[in-house]
């Protein structure tokens, strides 16, 4: 279910699905790198403002599924106007800075974005811009990047994808219980 906080910016209705505290898992195949495996946690928030705030930590995962060292950071903001148009600006750690666009799909909490500018650091090494697709399925997050290739038969190539679930923090639950006991192990009995 998709609670809507009361406190939202109404412009942000249409993209309240992302709210949250999400975590999981996906597979990551950056060029020049071997395929693995990544966690990512990543965290929609809003302060009222017409806008939600974005942010994403990764890590590799070895075999076991152990975090083995960091993979990415973004940052961001996130938009939507009227028509359903999104506007996002987001940074990444490695010194790139992405302007995108995109919209949201009639009907689902789909969302399909594409880079509109990119600025990076020299250090920051070659990128161009991608395409990204958000949805929320059966409650939780998925998402599918595409980075762009200098080549004409092949103009995207998969990098990344992700399947999260929502972190639900049980003290949300507890503050609408009344009279709960302070050792929190009589309310089971």
């Amino acid at each position: 279910m998709i609670e809507i906080p009361s406190d939202l910016h109404p412009d942000l209705v249409p993209l309240a699905f992302l709210l949250g505290n999400w975590t999981g898992a996906g597979v990551a195949d950056f060029p020049g790198r071997e395929q693995c495996n990544f966690g990512q946690e990543v965290t929609f928030s809003h302060d009222g403002r017409d806008f939600l705030e974005y942010v994403s930590h990764s890590w590799e995962l070895n075999s076991k599924g152990e975090k083995v060292g960091p993979l990415e950071t973004e940052t961001g903001y996130w938009r939507i106007d009227k028509d359903r148009k999104v506007e996002v600006v987001m940074i990444r750690d490695r010194g790139v800075a992405e302007v995108w666009y995109g919209e949201m799909a009639e009907k689902k909490p789909q969302i399909d974005l594409v880079t509109d500018a990119v600025a990076r650091l020299a250090s920051a090494g070659e990128y161009s811009g991608g395409k990204r697709l958000y949805g929320y399925v059966k409650g939780d997050l998925m998402w599918v990047g595409e980075l762009a290739t200098p080549d004409p038969e092949r103009p995207l190539r998969p990098y990344m994808s992700a399947h999260l679930k929502k972190v639900v923090d049980p003290r949300e639950w507890a503050k609408d219980l009344k009279d709960l006991p302070d050792d929190g192990i009589a309310f089971f009995k």
